[in-house]
């Protein structure tokens, strides 16, 4: 076992960190337009329940299986399931998150500017023409996509402790203050409660295979699964840290994270009468007209996008920090950290440029390598841990050296047969249904 890897300072650290990995853009751009577009209250009941039977062990296999290890992808896979399929499966995954790594960030690069554009412009019924102009120009949009990528890139130079860390103390609690503010304010607005109680009426006939997929996709990219951000960042974990206390922490201020984005922008959008199923670009097309109508809209929209874009730059940070933790000593040894960070810039400046200039492409693509890819990536790490490392070590590097029980039989077994059988199951049944 490598301990000379980086670990977190303490629990609340780790704790704070995790749910700046899993909080971010999957909480506040994906999760209300993919409730709005696959099946309304019905998609949130499914994602709560997906969470809980489903994303918290997987998350809780990740983060052993990287802790087992401590080392990225590359490593935990080839230890599980040997040199040549573990080399497959991991590259597969790290191309995910490549390519999920180029799209994300020209959605977290529009959601600055979009920021930018509200403190110092603000969304006045005049200005959102030239707001959407310039949103729409792809090549203004890709300089900002650059500059964000260098920044994201220049706090994992920093390091975990001087850098992610110190990022995360901040990001979070001041996304968690700032969105109970604005929960306050939007419940106030006149019809915003009934709006919500009526939208909260699930209709589980209408369900398909398809929102089905959705939803649990959705669980557990909202959480960072997928056999890389968490495999990742639990290499960093103590050996003597609780990880289902960490696990819990994450999975329910993620889950909180969700439904308080939601308790502003559900009744709001709905309020005001905009479309909650216009895709992904529904924070961008909405949002501007909301805050254009709102009573103090410059200061309630400028508040929301500074949070949305501190606690999205912590999720593409983790992206990036997954690429290069997992290659960098196990490919490149013998190369500078930060050469591979310089090489990871050029290479992410030319797979973000199609999604600057071809903005349709990001549903598509995250689609596949945001909910597809989560899925699958996330069922092979179970595997591997589960099958690869065996009975002892998983539960071991879960539970600490806690004497056997019935309930640590009952998780191994979950793990083991259950949770990857529903994930290739529910992944299978939508890709049938598309044929």
């Amino acid at each position: 076992m490598n301990h000379n890897n980086p670990l977190y300072t303490s629990r609340i650290a780790t704790i704070l960190t995790l749910i700046g990995v899993a909080v971010g853009l999957g909480n506040v751009w994906r999760f209300p337009y993919m409730m709005g577009s696959y099946g309304g209250s019905a998609f949130l009941a499914v994602y709560l329940v997906f969470t809980i039977l489903f994303a918290i062990p997987a998350l809780m296999a990740e983060m052993a299986f990287g802790k087992a290890t401590r080392g990225g992808t590359l490593v935990a896979f080839k230890t599980a399931f040997g040199k040549t399929w573990g080399k497959i499966f991991a590259y597969l995954l790290l191309f995910g998150v490549l390519i999920a790594g180029s799209y994300y960030a020209v959605v977290v690069a529009n959601v600055i500017f979009t920021a930018g554009y509200s403190i110092f412009n603000s969304f006045q019924t005049e200005n959102l023409s030239n707001y959407n102009s310039l949103l729409g120009n792809g090549w203004l949009q890709y300089v900002v996509t650059l500059l964000l990528i260098a920044s994201t890139l220049f706090v994992i130079h920093r390091g975990l402790q001087k850098g992610i860390e110190w990022v995360s103390k901040i990001a979070v609690p001041f996304f968690l203050v700032t969105i109970l503010g604005l929960i306050f304010y939007t419940l106030s607005l006149p019809g915003a409660i009934t709006q919500l109680q009526e939208f909260l009426k699930p209709d589980f006939a209408a369900l398909t295979p398809t929102q089905l997929f959705a939803a649990l996709g959705q669980s557990f990219f909202s959480v960072g699964l997928g056999g890389t951000f968490m495999l990742v960042y639990g290499s960093y974990i103590k050996d003597n840290d609780n990880i289902p206390k960490i696990v819990v922490s994450t999975c329910f201020g993620d889950i909180a994270a969700s439904l308080l984005a939601s308790l502003f922008l559900v009744p709001t959008i709905l309020v005001f009468g905009l479309d909650m199923a216009s895709g992904p670009g529904l924070i961008f097309a909405t949002l501007p007209k909301l805050f254009s109508q709102m009573p103090f809209g410059w200061l309630i929209g400028s508040l929301f996008l500074t949070a949305l874009s501190a606690v999205a730059f912590l999720s593409l940070t983790a992206a990036y920090q997954v690429l290069i933790g997992s290659v960098d000593k196990e490919l490149f040894p013998k190369i500078k950290r930060s050469r591979i960070i310089i090489g990871l810039f050029v290479l992410q400046a030319i797979l973000t440029l199609p999604s600057n200039l071809y903005p349709s492409l990001i549903g598509i693509l995250d689609l596949v390598f945001g909910s597809g890819m989560g899925v699958f990536g996330s069922a092979l790490a179970i595997l591997g841990i589960a099958w690869g490392l065996g009975k002892t070590k998983t539960l071991n590097q879960i539970f600490g050296d806690e004497e056997a029980s019935a309930f640590r039989n009952f998780t191994f077994l979950w793990l083991r047969w259950v949770v990857p059988a529903v994930l290739f199951l529910v992944l299978a049944g939508y890709i049938i249904s598309k044929f």
